[in-house]
């Protein structure tokens, strides 16, 4: 089973508790590849009854058709919903927008009076779901640190995106202990766990068992392997290492070269348009 939660998660989580009671709404970001295994129950504590915007980031490598309905289930369940790539431009419009119509009503209230009310808004996600490239978007310049990789956002960070909205990112927080399998192995497959504190070999093996229950020719389509329903997992990633040339001295296979080859070409979207939910 795995197991990630580094000590400044938790501190990270009571200090977002405290900052939560002078925001307004809250960004949820989560990977639209596995959005149920993105919600982290901890956040509950944070959020509490204010209002939720559910971005479905990395939406580019889901089909059109699993977005929308992914949409009208998250926009049933917080203030609203939105699908988008977060490294494209235009991103943030959207988000904008989003965010103003949510409080259309008081915002409006505000300008008859002649008054400017600052909407403050919380970044929440687990690690490596976009958070930090949708706020340096919002913000309009690369203000927060990014990275492809879990645990790149440490400290908390107060942006302005315009005269009525400013934005908090926050680190990417884990879920404390992982009671669901799958769940944890999907957002280990996304990147959103430090791949340096997992066997990479049994990933990369979950991952292909995970592929080939979607699709079983999407392995055999782009590494040219063959195989039939009962080769074990092991035995596909050797074959992907061989063509891949992941080869070590007595001609043996690199098998965590291959599994880092096998799970980079997944989340870059090189294995095609997947739903790992």
């Amino acid at each position: 089973m795995i197991n990630w939660f580094p000590g400044h998660m938790n501190k990270t989580i009571k200090q977002m508790q405290q900052d939560s009671k002078i925001c307004d709404c809250f960004l949820y970001v989560l990977d639209a590849r596995c959005p149920d295994s993105s919600i982290n129950p901890e956040f509950i504590k944070v959020v509490k009854d204010k209002p939720i915007i559910y971005i479905l980031n990395k939406s580019d490598l889901v089909e059109t058709k699993k977005i929308k309905e992914l949409l009208e289930k998250y926009s049933s369940l917080g203030a609203g919903a939105i699908s988008l790539n977060a490294t494209i431009s235009g991103s943030a419009k959207i988000i904008i927008n989003e965010i103003k119509k949510v409080f259309s009503l008081r915002l409006k209230e505000n300008q008859n009076r002649g008054v400017t009310f600052i909407t403050r808004a919380m970044v929440l996600g687990v690690p490596n779901s976009g958070k930090s490239t949708i706020v340096n978007n919002l913000c309009g310049k690369a203000r927060a640190v990014t990275g492809n990789k879990a645990g790149v956002t440490r400290s908390k960070q107060w942006i302005k995106v315009d005269s009525s909205i400013e934005i908090m990112d926050t680190p990417g927080v884990l879920l404390p202990n992982f009671d669901d399998e799958n769940k944890a192995y999907n957002l280990a497959f996304v990147g959103s766990v430090k791949d340096e504190v997992l066997n990479l070999v049994d990933v990369a093996c979950k991952l292909i068992d995970k592929l080939n229950s979607i699709n079983n020719a999407i392995l055999s389509t782009k590494y040219c392997v063959n195989y039939d329903a009962n080769t074990l997992s092991i035995d596909v990633l050797k074959e992907i290492g061989k063509k891949r040339g992941c080869l070590i001295k007595g001609g043996e296979i690199d098998l965590e070269r291959a599994s880092k080859i096998l799970l980079t070409d997944f989340r870059s979207g090189k294995l095609g348009k997947i739903f790992l939910e």
